[in-house]
């Protein structure tokens, strides 16, 4: 008989280690519990494949509503690790609570804000004004950061639809490939709404992980700045070269923007900027001894959803009610827009669960235990796991929430440092952003709106999504060497 020196390490439903070292035979695969209630390794190791297998299975075979695949998934993994039922119940419980409770309000706040900019014209104004400034020649490189800064309050799908008009204007004037101005357009929205709060998915992804917002926006500009230029005007100019498309026939004759009845650009970088900068001064605040005195107020002024809620109501006062809207409109247009949150925060309440049942069953520090022996910095296991189910399933979301869930369970995250953190969660964002294809909602709304066929999405939109995560991540992890 062969026999192989190895530590096996049991953890049991407290999270209480109980270790053992010593010979055991090839044949003796199987552990065993050593008490009641212990859990072997192994088996929490099973139990989380089959889980997440089950769960990849449920969306990418049988189409299953993201939701219910997740929460299937995580009850699955809690079954077949051996919990109670009390504590899968305790676990779902908590996670839907406590993930929600550090999000619902900013996803809120953040979508009637978005709604107000949409409405009054806001998105538009940077966009004209950014063209202007740069002139036609460097038009892409305006679009590109008009981009970006609009996808942080507006989901990419409205800023997209807003915007793409603008793009193809210029393709027309200056009679260029569509693609030379659509790309940059498309990488800045992709940048702001994957790294940079208050877009959902970072907000998410910094809540599973207990990470200071402020920080998460300071890396996630550097992360973003850098990514929109790689994947932007850069890539944007040779896609141009090579790819002639041309403006779409169902815009060709779009009317031009009426600019005087636009609101100015002034008023909306400032209202755009409050939540950003109130975030930032509290975090600063916190390590700068000058800024103690106040450090009180801008605590309080710089909690996410006290920063939005100041940001939302200047845009209703200054964007709303002086561009000519009522209350009672604006307040049909807020209402309106908090409809597609319902399922952003039911896809991200069941990714706490996911998170919770992972670390109540012990499987975070199984999970932990293997990084650990692996040598990997947890900013690229966070970047990969995003990743593979980012190309699984398609829908970055979820990829960000399984990836959070999954990185959040280990218990070497309580001891890292905010920076690192906010590295962790750029990682998570950049994997979920990579290789958008067939299974992607937003690979075929921008085929269909720019009027490519399949393989030239594929060679254009897949490569400038996989250069905004992969530059993005590789940002966060020069960051981390020296958190």
């Amino acid at each position: 008989m062969q026999f192989l020196q190895c530590r096996v390490v049991i953890w049991n439903r407290a999270s209480t280690k109980i270790e053992w070292k010593g010979d055991i035979g090839m044949d003796m695969i199987a552990l065993t519990t050593t008490q009641s209630g212990d859990i072997s390794a192994v088996r929490l190791i099973i139990a989380a494949i089959l889980g997440l297998a089950l769960l990849l299975l449920l969306i990418i075979k049988f189409k299953v509503q993201a939701m219910i695949a997740i929460l299937a998934g995580a009850v699955f993994i809690g079954l077949a690790a051996g919990m109670p039922f009390t504590a899968i119940v305790d676990s779902v419980n908590e996670g839907i609570g406590n993930t929600l409770k550090g999000i619902a309000l900013l996803v809120g706040l953040g979508s009637m804000f978005g709604a107000i900019l949409e409405i009054s014209g806001g998105a538009q104004t940077l966009a004209v004004s950014m063209v202007k400034w740069f002139g036609d020649k460097k038009a892409a490189w305006a679009l590109g950061i008009t981009g970006l800064i609009i996808s942080m309050p507006v989901f990419f799908d409205a800023g997209l639809i807003i915007l793409i008009p603008l793009a193809f204007s210029l393709a027309k004037k200056t009679k260029r490939s569509s693609l030379y101005y659509a790309i940059p357009l498309l990488a800045g929205l992709a940048v702001g709404h994957a790294f940079i709060p208050p877009t959902p998915g970072p907000i998410l992804v910094a809540n599973m992980l207990g990470v200071d917002l402020g920080w998460v926006i300071m890396v996630g500009i550097l992360c973003g700045i850098f990514a929109m230029i790689v994947a932007g005007p850069i890539w944007g100019s040779i896609c141009g070269n090579k790819y002639h498309i041309p403006v779409p026939d169902h815009v060709a004759n779009q009317q031009e923007f009426d600019e005087g009845k636009l609101p100015k650009f002034g008023m909306v970088v400032g209202v755009i900027l409050i939540p950003l900068v109130l975030i930032i001064l509290n975090s600063i605040s916190k390590v700068i001894p000058a800024l103690a005195g106040i450090q009180p107020i801008l605590a309080f002024l710089g909690e996410p959803f006290m920063a939005l809620l100041i940001a939302t109501v200047a845009a209703m006062l200054i964007l709303g009610l002086r561009h000519g809207y009522s209350m009672e409109e604006l307040e049909k247009v807020m209402t309106k827009s908090l409809e597609p949150t319902g399922m952003i925060l039911l896809v991200t309440a069941c990714g706490g669960v996911l998170r919770y049942m992972l670390q109540n069953s012990g499987i975070g520090d199984v999970i932990g235990n293997a990084v650990a022996g692996a040598n990997l910095p947890i900013v690229v296991i966070a970047f990969l796991v995003a990743v593979l189910v980012r190309i699984s399933v398609g829908s970055a979301t979820v990829a960000m929430t399984m990836a959070a869930g999954i990185i959040s369970a280990m218990p070497e995250i309580a001891s890292l440092s905010p920076m690192y953190l906010a590295c962790v969660t750029a990682a998570v964002a950049g994997g979920a952003t990579v290789i958008s294809h067939f299974n992607d909602s937003g690979f075929w709304l921008v085929k269909s709106l720019v009027g490519m066929d399949e393989k030239t999405t594929l060679k254009t939109w897949t490569i400038m999504e996989t250069l905004v995560g992969g530059t993005g991540f590789l940002v966060a992890l020069v960051i981390s060497f020296f958190c």
